[in-house]
Order: C-alpha cells, then sequence, then structure tokens
C-alpha cells in the first residue's frame, strides 16, 4: 500500500480538528516558544522515515511523501521539537554504531529503538530521550498514519473518525464491517 501526500493532509485534517490544542508548546518565561527558530530539514525527514520503516506495518511500501507532508503541516512548535528529537537520536544512533540511523539496515534501526528502551518507555514530551522519542517521533508518526483514510484501513477500520462513509456502510449490519476473524 502506498501513502501519498493527499493521505497527509486528509490526517492533518483530521487531527487538527481533533487535537489541535496538543501541538502547541508552552512559552518560555521571555514570551517566546521553546521551538522558536529551528524547522525541519531534509535530514529530519530522513530520519524520520527510517524510523518509520521500523513502526510502520510492512504492508506500507511508500510513505516518505505522506511523512514530509504530514510533520510539515503541523504547528511550527511541534515540528521544532521533532526536529530537535530525531537529531538527537541520530547522534545516540553515531555514537552507539558509528553512523547515522538512516544509513543502518532496518534490523539495526529496530536494534537501536530496543535498545534505547522507546518500545518500552512512557512518552513524554519532557522526559528521557527514549521517551521524547516515543512522543515526537513514534507515536507522531502512528497518530499521522492511522489517522488518514488508508491507515486506518489497515486496522480494519472502515470510516475513521472525521472521513465520511457513505450509505453502503451504514447498511452493513456490524459483524460484516472490518476484518473477520474465525473463532
Amino acid at each position: 500500500m502506498e501513502l501519498t501526500r493527499r493521505d497527509a493532509l486528509a490526517a492533518l485534517l483530521v487531527g487538527s480538528a481533533s487535537a489541535g490544542a496538543a501541538v502547541y508548546l508552552p512559552e518560555t518565561g521571555d514570551g517566546t516558544s521553546t521551538g522558536k527558530g529551528m524547522d525541519l530539514t531534509e535530514g529530519d525527514i530522513e530520519i524520520l522515515t527510517a524510523v518509520a520503516t521500523v513502526v510502520y506495518p510492512s504492508e506500507l511500501n511508500t510513505f516518505r511523501e505522506f511523512i514530509d507532508e504530514y510533520v510539515r503541516g503541523l504547528h511550527a512548535d511541534q515540528r521544532a521539537k521533532i526536529a530537535v528529537t530525531a537529531r538527537a537520536l541520530d547522534e545516540r544512533t553515531r555514537r552507539m554504531h558509528g553512523e547515522t540511523i538512516r544509513s543502518l539496515s532496518l534490523t539495526e534501526r529496530d536494534s537501536v529503538l530496543r535498545t534505547m528502551g522507546v518500545d518500552r518507555v512512557g512518552s513524554g514530551p519532557d522526559g528521557s530521550l527514549p521517551e521524547q522519542v516515543r512522543y515526537y517521533i513514534v507515536d507522531q508518526l502512528l497518530y499521522g498514519l492511522y489517522t488518514s483514510p488508508k491507515g486506518s484501513q489497515l486496522l480494519g477500520v472502515e470510516n475513521p473518525v472525521g472521513h465520511p462513509g457513505g450509505y453502503e456502510s451504514y447498511q452493513k449490519p456490524p459483524d460484516t464491517i472490518g476484518p473477520q476473524t474465525d473463532e
């Protein structure tokens, strides 16, 4: 399955309606935002894409455009925090492996994230680096994916919140909607 820029725009529309306040960071004492002046670079997008290859379902084969469009559509303060976290993750990877996370194999990327404990920690914007990676990168990438119509189809959700479903979907009995399981 391929995710496109159009899918990212759909996810941003849904996400902005349901979590708009969550993308703003508190201001510092002097009235400036904590991420002012920093934005995502192409290198940051490559880092996010490298992480997505680990955390996104294997059914997805193309999603770089989706990630680029999605994260660049977030509030500037949120993008700045994502950029800072992505760069810190890349620096930690360089110290651990002597290479950037982008140049590692899929297995090595997975190993980096697991060694850091990203798969086990809670997410937190002000926590340790693994908690921030979970909050700003992993959770944000997954939120963007699963609020897009194609991404939600991977979960068997025919009509994600905020997307019209049409008359046919409302005519199906509950047991015929979504993936079928044998019990």
